[in-house]
């Protein structure tokens, strides 16, 4: 145990940066049991070690362990959560939980056993948690996603800036904007952010590109394999899949034309796109009164965030989709967002939203929110699609 504490005393001073994102404040403290859900380089290590260093700075009984420390490999996690509660261990950080056999169980046996233990644990964006039948009713999930266009802007420049509803911002833009422009100018980051800002590791990372395309090959052939049981030799296809979904311009979703593309069955296809909806590389939208689990099939898709798209397309990124990528990354964490044929997007089953190049916007009814990719500000229903990026 004493050389657990030592590691995690070390990794709190071998911090080079430390970014506090706006899910600290969200947390209920008060909760025994709490998840931090995330899919690979949005931070979730760095989340934990940031949870402890804020609460509990000088508290030994605090303690960060990655679960595949061989120590709880060898004794189990429950024998382990029992060591460090007896030992006066209030609060316990545990990562990767979900590597761990029976992670749901054995934590559920600790919930029950020690009524004075918070658990805070990590677990990939593709486990299920909520349904999860140990842990249903007694467990506070948060999913912590990439920075928003908002926190790069924070760090780039060291500035705050607050968070807005898509409501706030389809009602009061004008006056935001203005707010902003007194701090900064937006567009002078846009760029960059589309290209590396939503993952915090390009603080420190050299190569950001090789860092997305190794993330996105382990949860091809690791993560999503591990939780769907998929056997190896249909690896490549999810590869495939990827890529041919990527590249496409229109967005809609043709489950027999990717059929033929990789090779697979429909039903495949579909299951295939679900898992990697799960693990955060896709974007599945569906008609209003459908959602994830609705049985059918989605009407659009869009990989999941800009950074991930150049990742994938290189050269051949379609701006148009890459602002769709964009706009759909930052409104998806806070806002309910359905495929609609009148415009783009149904947001929140309320604004229908269309987002297009500077000027370039098929005209549309005067109920629909348009949102420009490089314009500084906007006019009434026409809004500068960075502002998107300050909704978390």
């Amino acid at each position: 145990m004493d050389n657990l504490i030592k590691t995690y005393t070390t990794l709190l001073k071998e911090r080079t940066f430390s970014i506090r994102r706006g899910l600290m404040d969200e947390i209920n403290r008060d909760s025994r049991l709490i998840a931090v859900k995330g899919s690979r380089g949005v931070g979730k290590t760095n989340f934990l070690l940031d949870y402890g260093k804020e609460f509990y700075p000088d508290e030994k009984s605090c303690l960060y362990v990655n679960i595949n420390n061989l120590f709880i490999v060898n004794d189990g996690l429950f024998h382990f959560v029992e060591y460090f509660y007896k030992l006066g261990g209030k609060v316990l950080l545990l990562d990767q939980v979900h590597k761990y056999p029976d992670w749901d169980k054995e934590l559920r046996a600790c919930y029950d056993t020690f009524p004075d233990l918070q658990i805070v644990f990590t677990a990939s964006s593709i486990v299920r948690i909520k349904s999860n039948p140990y842990l249903n009713g007694v467990v506070d999930m948060y999913n912590l996603n990439g920075l928003s266009f908002r926190e790069f802007l924070e760090l780039e420049t060291g500035k705050e800036f607050p968070v807005y509803s898509f409501r706030d911002i389809v009602e009061n833009h004008e006056q935001i904007v203005e707010n902003i422009l007194r701090q900064v100018r937006p567009l002078a980051y846009f760029h960059n952010y589309l290209e590396y800002g939503y993952y915090p590791i390009y603080l420190e990372q050299k190569s950001h590109m090789d860092y997305l395309l190794k993330n996105i090959n382990l949860t091809l052939e690791f993560d999503i394999p591990y939780i769907n049981q998929i056997e190896l030799n249909n690896l490549v296809k999810l590869k495939q899949l990827l890529y041919v979904a990527a590249v496409d311009k229109s967005g809609s979703v043709n489950v027999s034309k990717l059929s033929a593309a990789i090779g697979v069955s429909r039903a495949t296809v579909v299951n295939y796109l679900t898992y990697m909806k799960n693990a955060r590389l896709l974007t599945l939208l569906y008609e209003e009164g459908n959602d994830d689990d609705c049985g059918k099939k989605p009407k659009q898709l869009y990989v999941h965030n800009p950074n991930l798209l150049n990742a994938v397309c290189l050269d051949k990124v379609n701006p148009v989709i890459l602002n769709k990528s964009f706009f759909l990354s930052q409104v998806c964490p806070m806002s309910q967002i359905n495929y609609i044929g009148q415009a783009d997007f149904l947001v929140d089953k309320i604004y229908r939203v269309a987002v297009c190049p500077e000027g370039k916007c098929k005209k549309q009814d005067e109920s629909v929110i348009v949102m420009e990719d490089m314009i500084e500000r906007g006019k009434g229903c026409v809004i500068p699609l960075w502002l998107a990026g300050f909704t978390y």
